[in-house]
């Protein structure tokens, strides 16, 4: 199939599940889904490590067996047809039941095998994320862990549809229309607190323990605007009769944000646990306004209505495990 708008193909019979599990490969599947998260053919089969001619002579036999097009082109590529929608979202269920199969199997036989793929927050990826994972590794080193970062808004739907199998990080307040819009259940591991940090080299000058107004000659990171947490960062300037900063960057990169601090002079709001990681390695200072700054809770959350494989459920005592410890020694225990 070329990357041509395809007209609707005449249909010639009437599916039943029996033609269905003759014809249909688990392989295609595999295919569609691939195409669908690449936008393109070509792509698809770059990552597949496949000819082009070849993956498009799979769609092909699978639009004439359904007697529909799949994939219609557009400026940017192909995009699904509803339905090559409705076959992405089934074949990318059946792809994590095999992979929870495979994982079940493994850890039937030698219970130290497995996948894991965490999508993580910035509250989480600093510090709770890294010993979790440590901890894992100690006891199954061969198990595989692929870490994916973004915003609760892009982790939530792709943890509902089975491409991720947990997140950690903030939770959602429970009245944000976000924390009830999947069916998800979410474990609190601790309450946080949110600290203002600078570069290390550049505290020098800063009052001891100043009050936010102090600070509002420097520029400022804060949390992107439709993330959870920026709610708590506004919350924090109006508590205290200030604007947000006009000189500011908005981000939730973990990286971006260190660069920029050690950059220049500038301040960031940032969750204590994530805070102490680069504290204890010299690269940041702590500054301790008289305001307090309330981070939320962190924890994971994981689907609902789908049973977790073992090695997420290992993965999961070992974040239990990690929280206890990240917690207290900021308490000081």
């Amino acid at each position: 199939m070329n990357e041509n708008v395809r007209q609707p193909l005449p249909h010639t019979h009437k599916l039943t599940h029996v033609s269905l599990s003759r014809k249909l490969k688990l392989q295609q599947l595999i295919l569609i889904a691939k195409v669908i998260d690449s936008g393109s053919l070509l792509r698809a089969a770059n990552e597949l490590s496949m000819t082009q001619p070849a993956l498009t002579k799979s769609v092909q036999e699978l639009e004439a067996f359904f007697g529909e097009a799949l994939f219609e082109r557009t400026n940017r590529g192909v995009v699904p047809t509803e339905l090559g929608r409705l076959l992405g979202r089934r074949a990318k269920s059946m792809i994590t039941e095999l992979r929870y199969l495979t994982d079940e199997v493994n850890a039937l036989q030698s219970g130290t095998a497995g996948h894991v793929i965490v999508g993580t927050l910035i509250s989480a990826s600093a510090r709770l994320l890294p010993v979790a994972i440590r901890k894992l590794k100690e006891k199954a080193p061969d198990m595989l862990i692929t870490v994916r970062e973004g915003a609760t808004a892009q982790l939530f739907p792709a943890l509902a549809t089975g491409d991720l199998d947990i997140v950690v990080g903030r939770l959602p307040e429970r009245e944000l229309p976000l924390a009830n819009a999947f069916p998800l259940q979410h474990e609190v591991l601790f309450e946080e607190s949110m600290c203002v940090v600078v570069g290390a080299r550049h505290a020098a000058g800063l009052p001891a323990q100043p009050g936010l107004a102090d600070l509002m000659h420097l520029p400022w990171i804060v949390p992107l605007g439709d993330s959870p947490v920026r709610l708590r960062a506004e919350r924090l300037f109006y508590d205290a009769d200030l604007p947000m900063p006009a000189d500011r960057v908005e981000s939730l990169s973990m990286l971006t944000n260190l660069g920029l601090l050690l950059e220049r002079p500038c301040a960031a709001l940032m969750p204590r646990a994530a805070a102490r990681q680069f504290v204890d390695a010299g690269l940041l200072a702590v500054v301790e306004i008289t305001e307090a700054a309330d981070f939320g809770a962190v924890g994971f959350s994981v689907r609902a209505n789908k049973k977790i494989s073992p090695a997420c459920m290992r993965f999961i005592a070992c974040l239990r495990e990690s929280a206890a410890l990240v917690h207290g020694v900021l308490d000081g225990g």
